[in-house]
């Protein structure tokens, strides 16, 4: 397989964490203010950034292909098999689920709204599995090219917003705060860094040229953080904490940051912008993370063919059928899943598989992260604090104020 490209892996990186999500962000961010969220986002994006470059480690002290499977059971034996199967596949099973689900009824809008023609939704659904299904079980640099193209048309939407957006920014509106809520906003931006599991695609991808997936790494994470700062910048700045569009009311109805900006502006063909913005998000986010789920699948399941058709059908079969019978299931176990099954995966178990392979097995690598045992130490009590955090919330026992 030839080589994959630096720019092609920072796209994939990007394109896994600029998901549909990033349209709600800012509501939940912005209960808090502009420059506590901002705090947070920092947190999170280093936090997530040193457990990505954990991972490489954990990948790189293997010849073969492998993934989060067999990295987990050689450091952490069978409870880590069986704990990584389990976590993985609810939560990307659910963020698929939530991918279709989100397809089939921007299909039914957009034909609705161009054609005058009522489509149901699970025929939106099912085009939309079979067409980057197929992209998928193309391979890996097929899901690349695509998701170039694609990134662009997020890119040119999401540049129409910010500009529209810029010219309506009260400063005074960036500069209230609340810290006592930004703690909220934590677990989910744990999530929408979450690129974690396209670690061991882009290993494989660039030939195990640790330097490559590096930089790769660095790159995807800086410019989602960039992306999303901007974007943090123009809804805070223009949307108020109260009234009928602001903040709060928006945060309670579960309304997206773009249509928020759309109502407090007055321009209705905002919505536009927003629609494209969200169809383009979705698609990269499903083309990255299904890629990643067949080479789980296949690390898994010993096959040596990594886009198989059996794969791809296991990956995408079960999510389709739950996305049209029992959709909002799995929408509302999705914040359960990211939650919990995100923070443990991508945050708790690099720590301890580098732990366990540098000091107790010690596996050679050809990548090690600086910081020996006190950086290992404060990524897993800081990935505790967040399960901490979401336990006491779900329980009620919550120690901080609730918005």
């Amino acid at each position: 397989m030839k080589e994959g490209g630096v720019i092609g892996g920072i796209l994939l990186i990007g394109g896994s964490c600029l998901g549909a999500g990033m349209l709600a962000l800012p509501i939940l961010t912005g209960l808090s203010g502009f420059f506590p969220s901002l705090l947070m986002f920092m947190l999170a994006w280093a936090f997530m950034t040193v457990t990505g470059l954990l991972m490489v480690e954990a990948n790189s002290g293997f010849q073969n292909r492998v993934n989060i499977v067999s990295m987990a059971a050689h450091t952490l034996g069978g409870f880590g098999r069986v704990l990584s199967w389990a976590l993985y596949l609810f939560l990307f099973y659910s963020l698929l689920v939530a991918y279709i689900s989100g397809s089939g009824g921007l299909a039914a809008t957009y034909v609705q709204a161009y054609f005058s023609f009522h489509l149901p939704a699970w025929v939106g659904s099912l085009f939309f599995v079979i067409l980057f299904g197929w992209v998928v079980y193309l391979g890996t640099h097929a899901v690349d090219h695509w998701n170039r193209v694609l990134m662009v048309g997020k890119i040119l939407t999401y540049f129409c917003m910010v500009m529209v957006g810029f010219q309506y920014i009260k400063p005074q509106l960036l500069a209230r705060t609340e810290p006592e809520y930004a703690i909220f906003s934590l677990p989910v931006l744990v999530v929408a860094f979450g690129y974690h599991n396209m670690v061991p695609t882009l290993m494989a991808y660039m030939q195990g040229d640790v330097r490559k997936v590096r930089t790769t790494i660095l790159g995807g994470s800086l410019f989602a953080l960039i992306v999303y700062l901007i974007w943090e910048i123009v809804v805070l700045g223009v949307v108020p904490p109260g009234g009928e569009w602001g903040i709060i009311n928006s945060w309670k109805q579960g309304r997206l940051a773009s249509d928020a900006v759309a109502g407090v502006v007055g321009a209705s063909w905002l919505a536009t912008f927003a629609e494209g913005l969200a169809f383009f998000a979705l698609l990269t986010s499903f083309l990255a993370q299904t890629l990643a789920l067949v080479h789980f699948l296949a690390d898994g399941l010993k096959r040596t063919k990594q886009e198989s058709l059996p794969l791809c059908l296991l990956a995408l079969l079960p999510p389709l059928v739950f996305s049209l019978i029992y959709p909002q299931l799995f929408i509302k176990a999705l914040n359960f899943a990211g939650g919990f099954c995100a923070v443990i995966l991508f945050g708790l178990l690099p720590a301890c598989m580098v732990w366990i392979g540098r000091y107790s097995k010690q596996t050679p690598t050809s990548y090690t992260v600086k910081g020996g045992k006190p950086l290992l130490a404060t990524v897993a009590l800081f990935a505790l604090f967040i399960l901490f955090f979401q336990i006491s919330n779900m329980l009620g026992t919550s120690f901080f104020p609730k918005p």
